[in-house]
């Protein structure tokens, strides 16, 4: 599939990966030049009622939402067989993957994240969507720090009806909520219920609940009890752990029920951790939640009550806003700006610059010969295997150049700057003599060299080479508009070193060519139609009006005659 063009503007350039129903490929938008994500309908699925129904249900729930935490629907289409979606290209990594690479994260970069996740799942839920899916595989890091809630594939409509038993394999057990265990309707509780767990696995590096099956996971979603958070790792707050509980809390009544409720505690756990002002967790009701909400009124009447408390949701709410963009910093800081240097220790240079590349992280070579390594290996490396560091920072490769005296490689045929990487991984120096020669081959080909492969030469030693010049027919340019003379002079690749402007009255010739001189560096002159090298120069007479007062002037250069020859 890669290469193949989508309804003549998306172009797949690389696969991305796949889950239980798409395909997913990043591709560009050759109408706007962005590069996209696109979800394809994996082609056994093309005649299942069932998985079009949800392929088609995650189209109709995506185009219901857009939102800045949320990987936000462009598109969608059907090419041939091909049915697409074609989603926002979030480069970075999942959740899920900067957990196994870091581990238990600190709980204050945990509860910016979790804000994000609840912020968009606050618009999904806005709009009569639940999503039935968090978890730490379904949240997208951005390299930028912004964090993206993805694949709405089994969201539902809230109050439709509860998810059959092919709907729940298609989750992950470890985020299931207990009513999800059990076959029973999901609500926006749900939800908030797997942002519980998903927090859990930030602070500590590993899920609540785990067993030898989905089975034993599911029934401890249902009836067991997870483990303190702070008995895993002591650095989480007993506000952090205290809203963690309240959000998975088995019933769904003494959870959260709503994502701003939550995302209001979670903002004040960062400003207040010692968590007092959540007082004891089992002991409180759900009607009386964390952060008061405005209740309808069956009168019109405003009581002063009433006004502080609604200036009191706005302060709070404008918190949240305020802490969302400070942590956006903490997430960069501490997730998407590390990094940690890569084992580059025997690998060949290119793999190498992969791996860095891969990293972040940027490079710095030095070369030695080293009669014990191969020429193009690293030998050292600062900082070692393992280092943390930030994204961007450089890490120092020493690469062997090869034994003190080796053979020379050929590099004729190669274009001048491969042969000069080639020769410099050896420890040789390019060295191009200024003189080029008229050939057939491209511009900057190595057509020669000295020493010659399989020569034994030095470390550190020259290699001379010459260079081709090219080859091109000297146009007839008269007659030609200076645009059109210009143009074709780029085109062929040759040299404008001058033009030279001739008056007259006929405004037949305003702004067309009167003669042109092919001359190359030798000051040696070519006519119309001779082969000569590109970067030939070329100057060239053009006509322009000339003044009412002033009589028109021969040309300093003789003008070609239209038929093919000239100067």
């Amino acid at each position: 599939m890669i290469g193949k063009m989508l309804d003549n503007r998306y172009e797949l350039v690389e696969f991305v990966g796949k889950g239980g129903m798409a395909l997913v490929y990043r591709a560009t938008d050759h109408r706007t030049g962005h590069a996209v994500a696109v979800k394809i309908l994996r082609p056994e699925f093309n005649q299942d009622a069932e998985f079009l129904g949800r392929f088609e249900r995650e189209a109709t729930t995506a185009s219901k939402m857009s939102h800045h935490n949320i990987v936000n629907l462009l598109d969608m289409g059907q090419d041939g067989d091909i049915r697409y979606l074609v989603m926002e290209y979030v480069k970075g990594r999942t959740l899920k993957e900067v957990i196994r690479q870091k581990g238990a994260l600190p709980p204050n970069v945990a509860a910016q994240i979790g804000i994000r996740i609840l912020s968009a799942l606050q618009h999904a839920h806005k709009n009569g969507i639940i999503h039935r899916d968090i978890k730490p595989q379904n949240i997208l890091v951005h390299a930028d720090g912004h964090i993206k809630v993805a694949d709405f594939g089994i969201a539902r409509v809230a109050g439709s009806n509860t998810i059959s038993s092919d709907d729940s394999v298609m989750g992950s057990v470890h985020y299931f909520s207990p009513e999800q265990a059990k076959g029973e309707s999901v609500t926006i509780s749900s939800d908030l219920y797997s942002v519980g767990v998903v927090l859990y696995e930030m602070m500590t590096g590993t899920p609540p609940f785990d067993g030898e099956t989905p089975v034993a996971v599911a029934l401890q979603h249902i009836s067991g009890k997870a483990k303190a958070m702070s008995e895993v790792n002591p650095a989480v707050p007993p506000a952090m752990e205290r809203v963690v509980e309240k959000a998975m809390e088995k019933r769904v009544d003494k959870r959260y029920q709503s994502a701003l409720e939550m995302a209001q505690d979670l903002q004040r756990a960062l400003q207040e951790p010692d968590g007092t002002w959540l007082g004891r967790l089992p002991d409180k009701q759900a009607a009386q939640p964390a952060v008061p909400m405005p209740t309808v009124r069956q009168k019109p009447v405003r009581s002063p009550k009433w006004l502080w408390t609604r200036i009191g949701m706005m302060v709070i709410a404008a918190a949240v806003f305020i802490g969302i963009g400070i942590g956006g910093v903490r997430i960069y800081d501490e997730i998407v700006n590390t990094t940690e240097a890569p084992y580059c220790l025997d690998e060949t240079e290119n793999e190498a610059l992969r791996m860095i590349a891969r990293a972040g992280l940027k490079y710095k070579i030095t070369r030695t010969s080293d009669d014990s390594a191969p020429a193009g290996v690293v030998i050292l490396q600062s900082p070692e295997y393992g280092t943390s560091m930030r994204r961007n920072e450089t890490i120092f490769l020493t690469i062997s150049t090869g034994p003190q005296e080796q053979q020379v490689p050929r590099v004729d045929g190669m274009a001048v700057e491969e042969a000069r990487v080639e020769l410099e991984k050896m420890g040789f120096t390019l060295l191009a003599l200024p003189e080029r020669v008229l050939s057939t081959t491209p511009w900057d080909t190595v057509l020669s060299q000295s020493p010659q492969e399989g020569e034994m030469l030095p470390n550190g030693g020259v290699v001379l080479v010459t260079l081709s010049g090219g080859s091109v027919t000297l146009p007839n340019l008269v007659g030609m508009t200076r645009n059109e003379a210009m143009l074709a002079i780029q085109q062929l690749r040759l040299n404008l070193t001058e033009i030279k402007e001739i008056p007259v009255r006929d405004q037949s010739q305003f702004d067309r060519v009167a003669a042109q001189q092919y001359m190359d560096a030798n000051l040696e002159q070519y006519e119309v139609g001779e082969q000569a090298m590109q970067q030939t120069q070329v100057t060239l007479a053009i006509y322009v009006a000339a003044p009412a007062d002033e009589a028109t002037a021969a040309p300093e250069i003789s003008p070609a005659p239209q038929g093919g020859e000239g100067q």
